[in-house]
C-alpha cells in the first residue's frame, strides 16, 4: 500500500525565522518531525536571492546533509506588475521562470512553484503564463523538475483555472508541468481566534474564502493524476489532535484510497507567536500519521511509521 511521504515548508516557521530561530534551528525542528523533505520560499528563505553566497550554498548542503533531508518545493513568484504602467510580457515571464528553475536545480529541488501574477479575485492567472511556461519545458525537462501552479482557495477544483492547467497539459504532453493542491481549499469551518480571527477582511466580506470554501475531498479523484506534491496548509490544532478548521479525517483516507504517495509538505499560516508554529507542525504530523496508520491497519496495508 502507497504511504505519504512527510515534509515541512520553511513558510510554517514565518516570523520565527530570523528572530528565535536560525535556519539551522529550522532543519532541526523539520527533522524532528520525522520528515524527510523540506521546502523554501526562494526570495525569502535565499537571503541574497537570486544569487547564493558560497558560503550560504555550503550551509545549506551541509544542513541537508547533517539532517538528512531532501529539498521538495521551492516556491517563486512571476510579479506580472513589478513595474509601473505596463504587466510583464511573456518573454519577461519565461525569463523569471527560468532563473528561478536554475536556481531550484542548484539547490537540489524537484518541484518549483510559481505564483503567477492574478487578473480577479478568482485567482485567474495572468495570460502570459502559458507562453512563459512552455518556453521553460525544455529547461524543465533538461534539470528534471516539473513546474506546479498551486490550487489555492478561492480557486476551487472544480474551475476553469484550474480546467486549463490541465488542458495545457494534455496539449503539450508534458511531464513537466502539473497541479499543486493546497489543503485549504478543503476548509470547511471558520476561522476562528485559533486560526487568526476575525480580520476585517473577513468583516467586510472582502476575503471572505477566509473562512473556507468547502471543496468535496471526492473532487480529489478528478485530478490526482496530475498532482505529484500537496502543502498540507492548516491554522490550528489542538492538544487532542483536533483540526479545528481542515477536515484531515476526510482528506487522508480519500488521498489513501487515490493511491496517492507523494510529498504532504506541512503549511502552518495561524497564530504567529514565538514557538507556536513549532508545537503546531508537530501536531500536524501527528494527526496526519495517526489517520494514515488507521487507514492502512483498516485496509491490510502496512502501518506507515
Amino acid at each position: 500500500m502507497s504511504a505519504f511521504k512527510y515534509g515541512v515548508s520553511l513558510y510554517s516557521y514565518t516570523e520565527d525565522l530570523g528572530t528565535v530561530m536560525s535556519l539551522e534551528d529550522a532543519f532541526d525542528h523539520v527533522a524532528g518531525t520525522g520528515s524527510t523533505g523540506i521546502e523554501i520560499l526562494g526570495e525569502t528563505s535565499i537571503p541574497t536571492y537570486p544569487e547564493p553566497t558560497t558560503a550560504w550554498l555550503d550551509n545549506w548542503f551541509a544542513l541537508l546533509d547533517r539532517y538528512q533531508l531532501e529539498p521538495t518545493n521551492m516556491a517563486a513568484w512571476v510579479d506580472t506588475r513589478i513595474t509601473i504602467g505596463r504587466n510583464m510580457s511573456a518573454e519577461e515571464g519565461a525569463a523569471q521562470i527560468a532563473q528561478d528553475l536554475r536556481l531550484a536545480h542548484r539547490l537540489g529541488f524537484k518541484f518549483l512553484r510559481p505564483k503567477f501574477g492574478v487578473i480577479d479575485g478568482e485567482l485567474t492567472p495572468d495570460p502570459i503564463w502559458q507562453p512563459a511556461v512552455e518556453r521553460n519545458l525544455d529547461l524543465a525537462h533538461q534539470l528534471d523538475i516539473v513546474i506546479l501552479p498551486e490550487i489555492h482557495s478561492p480557486t476551487p477544483i472544480k474551475h476553469p483555472v484550474t480546467d486549463a492547467y490541465i488542458a495545457f497539459i494534455e496539449r503539450t504532453g508534458t511531464k513537466n508541468f502539473g497541479l499543486m493542491i493546497d489543503t485549504g481549499i478543503f476548509q470547511d469551518r471558520p476561522l476562528n481566534k485559533w486560526g487568526g480571527g476575525e480580520t476585517d477582511e473577513i468583516r467586510k466580506k472582502a476575503l471572505s474564502f477566509l473562512n473556507g470554501i468547502k471543496v468535496p475531498v471526492e473532487h480529489l479523484a478528478d485530478v490526482i493524476q496530475y498532482v505529484p506534491f500537496i502543502q498540507a496548509k492548516f491554522h490550528h490544532i489542538d492538544e487532542n489532535l483536533h483540526d479545528h478548521h481542515i477536515p484531515w479525517d476526510r482528506i487522508v483516507p480519500m488521498l489513501k484510497k487515490l493511491g496517492y504517495a507523494g510529498y504532504l509538505s506541512s503549511e502552518y499560516e495561524g497564530a504567529r507567536d514565538p514557538w507556536v508554529s513549532i508545537e503546531q507542525v508537530r501536531r500536524q504530523h501527528a494527526l496526519i500519521r495517526k489517520l494514515e496508520a488507521e487507514y492502512d491497519a483498516a485496509h491490510g496495508g502496512n502501518v506507515h511509521a
